[in-house]
């Protein structure tokens, strides 16, 4: 079965992993790749590792009133860039939107694809998490939905490569200002916290007030480590064991006895969670690993995608992450 895809932004960081999966993906057939500044230039010639088969796409200028025959769109924009354009892309063709326009928005199910995969099935509109999302709501899922932690007054300290601020932007992002240094940002107002805090309200039936969310930028390219600090007096054991339950049958959540590192993630779609409880404190840690163009944004919309088209949860998923 050929399913002809698209994929707009692919220039990105976003939009590039996308074209990376999709190129080896059994069912997916690339045939529509959109951009900006590289309308024009062929695949070729912005990914010269691309396959033969793709080598000589030309990328066009995004415009979803001249779109090809398509069955599913990943869009990869920025945030407030995919709200009004892809209200213009015909009912037929499913959307998967990777940027942030989408979440929690009527008519569009959460792609959370790990937690909800029933929500996702069927659907034309998914909006995918985003990457902080993914890594902190995979290690806070099972114990939300056991009780065991205290939904409000959760604190959660996330570790970010600086892939995740897009290709583009600030030069504080480069290299020069990356390298050697570690800089908190979005303090107290980052455009995840609705989305964490919603989520937490979801699972848990209770308020999310008092969340604190502090993320940090980091000088290595890709991955994610979120350590959040909660409310609870189960034990490690407990935690462990909720989570294994919770993610049974899961392909793509790894429960393991020992604190995740952001490198067992590095190029795949797979989550790694793991906690550390002392009941006499009252405190549980749980911690989260993901690659955050992985998990944290084209492998998860890939999995969104399989849900939505029917296909194998795991198809053009099941490569191993890159080490070292």
């Amino acid at each position: 079965m050929s399913i002809r895809v698209g994929i707009v932004g692919i220039s990105g960081f976003g939009g590039g992993e996308a074209l990376r999966l999709i190129a080896s993906h059994p069912s997916f057939e690339l045939v529509y790749a959109a951009g900006e500044s590289s309308a024009g230039s062929r695949l070729v010639d912005r990914f010269p590792g691309v396959p033969a088969k793709l080598a000589e796409l030309v990328i066009a200028k995004w415009d979803p009133a001249a779109l090809p025959k398509l069955d599913v769109l990943f869009a990869s924009l920025p945030t407030g860039a995919s709200a009004d354009a892809l209200a213009r892309v015909a009912k037929e063709v499913k959307i998967v939107d990777i940027g942030g326009d989408h979440r929690y928005v009527d008519g569009w199910a959460y792609g959370l694809a790990d937690i909800w995969p029933a929500e996702i099935e069927g659907r034309t509109r998914v909006a995918n998490p985003g990457c902080f999302p993914a890594a902190t709501l995979t290690a806070l899922a099972p114990l939300l939905a056991n009780k065991l932690i205290e939904p409000g007054n959760v604190v959660i300290d996330v570790k970010t490569g600086i892939s995740g601020a897009g290709r583009g932007g600030d030069s504080k992002f480069g290299y020069a200002e990356s390298n050697e240094n570690l800089v908190p940002y979005g303090l107290l107002k980052h455009t995840h916290m609705p989305e964490i805090a919603r989520t937490i309200e979801r699972l848990s039936g209770g308020s999310a007030a008092g969340l604190v969310f502090t993320p940090h930028l980091v000088p290595m390219t890709r991955g994610i480590l979120a350590t959040l600090y909660c409310r609870g007096r189960a034990t490690t054991d407990q935690c462990l064991d909720a989570a294994r339950r919770f993610y049974a049958g899961r392909s793509f959540v790894r429960v393991t006895d020992k604190p995740p590192q952001t490198k067992w993630a590095t190029g795949s779609n797979l989550a790694f969670v793991s906690y550390a409880a002392d009941p006499e404190r009252d405190l549980v840690i749980a911690m989260g690993v993901v690659d955050n163009l992985g998990k944290g944004a084209a492998g998860q919309a890939v999995q969104n995608a399989n849900l939505i088209c029917g296909l194998p949860e795991t198809a053009g998923l099941d490569g191993l992450p890159v080490w070292p």
